[in-house]
């Protein structure tokens, strides 16, 4: 049974409702209005500031590159962020108390340094040490600050999902005869991640976004690339206007695929049993799924 949060509106709250977003339309479709009038005036949208994205030479030598930048930098820090949230999230909610506060120091220390802050440090930092070649000490310090911050917010993500869950269900798990940490791996963690699935498909969202930051270190990104459009062909904002549109529709494509891979994930780890079946236990929404299963 689906439980409201409030109860629903009535037939005058939804006429104000109605008029508040018929109201909210109209003063947004203004600001538009006044923002294009606005590039109009300052010759912005007239066809020769827009005529260089129709040429093969801005995509070959000034977007593609960047896009593809973009693309490289956000998919390793995904990757790593998630391999670092799981490790250090597992790792606040681990029994052993040393553990758990020296992951807890690592998590909120590196949640409270701006990413921007990791990045330009990281990169000074390498460059110091003179580890590395040149041309790849800002895709490293990209994917290092990347790393360090949106992999400290899964790891609380995963903290607060295993925390939010049902006291029961470790209880049960212990009940069984499993371990702590079988009972963490197997039964608390699938059903926390299917909680959090949400914040962390909006975690990789801003992943993609903080990408942009790059173009402050000399990396290559498509931010980077859509300013120096700009300064060559003198259209700095259709140029921005366009980067802004493919960060767009790389946002939505990413988050598609997450919802379509989480969906997945939600199937596997708590799909509805029948009720009273063997090996069924209350999930954290109150209904019957497949994992952590209950003493019989």
């Amino acid at each position: 049974m689906t439980q409201l949060l409030f109860d629903a509106p009535g037939p005058r709250a939804r006429r104000r409702m109605l008029v508040a977003n018929i109201v909210a339309a109209v003063v947004l479709l203004a600001i538009a209005a006044v923002f294009v009038k606005a590039l109009a005036d300052k010759d912005q949208l007239t066809a020769a500031r827009w005529s260089p994205f129709a040429t093969a030479d801005v995509w070959q030598y000034y977007l593609l590159p960047g896009l593809r930048g973009t693309l490289v930098a956000a998919g390793i820090s995904i990757v790593t962020s998630l391999v670092f949230g799981l490790l250090f999230g597992l790792g606040r909610v681990s029994p052993v108390a040393p553990v758990r506060w020296f992951c807890g120091v690592v998590v909120e220390f590196f949640r409270a340094v701006p990413v921007l802050l990791m990045m330009v440090f990281g990169w000074l930092f390498l460059g110091q040490l003179q580890i590395l070649p040149v041309d790849q000490l800002p895709l490293v310090a990209v994917v290092a600050g990347l790393t360090l911050y949106n992999g400290s917010v899964v790891a609380e993500l995963i903290r607060s999902g295993v925390y939010g869950l049902p006291r029961g269900q470790r209880e049960a798990g212990l009940a069984v005869g499993l371990t702590e940490g079988s009972t963490l791996w197997s039964v608390l963690l699938p059903q926390a991640l299917v909680a959090m699935l949400p914040a962390l498909i909006s975690q990789l969202v801003v992943i993609l976004k903080d990408s942009a930051l790059g173009y402050l270190i000399t990396y290559v990104e498509l931010l980077r690339q859509g300013r120096q459009i700009g300064t060559t062909y003198q259209n700095l904002i259709p140029a921005l206007i366009v980067v802004a549109v493919i960060f767009i529709l790389l946002n939505v494509l990413l988050g598609a695929l997450a919802q379509k891979l989480a969906g997945r994930l939600r199937g596997r780890t708590a799909g509805a049993v029948r009720a009273g079946a063997p090996g069924g236990a209350v999930g954290t929404a109150g209904t019957v799924g497949t994992t952590g299963a209950a003493p019989r």
